[in-house]
This record gives C-alpha cells, sequence and structure tokens, in this order.
C-alpha cells in the first residue's frame, strides 16, 4: 500500500473514532431535488458548491471528465435516472468550465502515454476490435459551451428520462466561480 493510502486510512480511522463523520450525516435524498454533472477538476471541489450556494445534502453530485454526458448509455446517465427514479431529482445541471483540462483532447498524445505508461499496442488494437472507437471515446471538445449544450441534448432526447424533468447548463470559471448559462437551440 502506498504512503499515501496508509495516510488517509490512518486519518479515516481517527475520523470515525473521534465522531468527526456526524456533521455530514444527512439523507440520501438531495434536498434541492437536484442533480448536477460537473467536472472532475480539483479547482471545482469545493468551489462548484460554494460558487451555487450548495450545501451538504443539497444535490446529487456526478463528477466526470469535462462534465460531459458522453453515452446514452455509460455511468453517468445511469446515475441521473437512478437519482430521477430513486432520488426523487426532479431538475439537472450540466456544469462545464473554461480551462477544462480535456479541452482539446486528442487521441495519439494520450496513446502515446499509454504506451509509455506500459499499456501494450496489442491492448489498445483490442479495444478497437471490441468496437469501441478510441477517437471518440477519448475526445476532448473545443468549446465549453457546446460541450454542456451536447450533453444538454443527451438528457433531453433520452427515451428513459422523464420530460418533466428540467435540465439546465452551465459553463464556470474556475478561478472566479462565475456562471454563464447555456440554453439549447
Amino acid at each position: 500500500m502506498s504512503v499515501l493510502m496508509e495516510e488517509l486510512l490512518k486519518f479515516n480511522e481517527a475520523f470515525v473514532a473521534e465522531g468527526d463523520y456526524v456533521q455530514y450525516n444527512t439523507s440520501k435524498y438531495p434536498d434541492k431535488k437536484l442533480a448536477v454533472v460537473a467536472c472532475m477538476d480539483a479547482r471545482l471541489t469545493e468551489l462548484l458548491p460554494a460558487a451555487m450556494g450548495l450545501k451538504k445534502g443539497d444535490v446529487a453530485l456526478i463528477k466526470t471528465a469535462g462534465g460531459i454526458i458522453f453515452s446514452a448509455f455509460g455511468s453517468v446517465m445511469r446515475s441521473l435516472l437512478v437519482a430521477v427514479y430513486e432520488l426523487e431529482v426532479e431538475e439537472i445541471a450540466v456544469v462545464g468550465h473554461y480551462d477544462c483540462g480535456i479541452q482539446g483532447l486528442e487521441l495519439e498524445p494520450t496513446l502515446e502515454k499509454m504506451l509509455k505508461r506500459g499499456v501494450q499496442q496489442d491492448d489498445i488494437d483490442l479495444i478497437s476490435l471490441c468496437g469501441v472507437d478510441m477517437n471518440a471515446w477519448l475526445r476532448g471538445f473545443t468549446d465549453p459551451h457546446t460541450a454542456v449544450r451536447a450533453s444538454m441534448k443527451v438528457l433531453l432526447t433520452h427515451p428513459l428520462m422523464p420530460k418533466d424533468v428540467a435540465v439546465h447548463g452551465f459553463v464556470m470559471d474556475p478561478a472566479t466561480g462565475r456562471l454563464d448559462q447555456v440554453t439549447v437551440t
């Protein structure tokens, strides 16, 4: 086990033993009946809830690279359907941000990094043979507004998403927390 994991577990043991978890107790049902899909960018960890006036228990928060709903039948969409049908979510906000790490992401440099880290070319080829379009799967985006709009369209047109669930889109400035609204045309 790494030193970092040992430190995390040591902290966790004290956290539980001292009862520090009590201040985080809340219901599994989001108080605001809102699910937020946001980027996993570390700058947003505390900034996003603060900039949106959210506190513990307010939302179901789903974090993914770019804050993108990539597939109509992937894990993000599955999580949102569970949030709607099992956790009583009535609204969904998709929040992208400026200066995103996957903005402009291209396949070839990523594949080179994989190979340098020990991934075998045969394994990469196998994924393609299984029908995965690696270029589409690992693509980035050029404009965060367009990426948020595309995710909103996945939600608005999904056959299992109720039409009474409100879908909102925003792009956040990761320096100031300012939210720019995105609409679907």
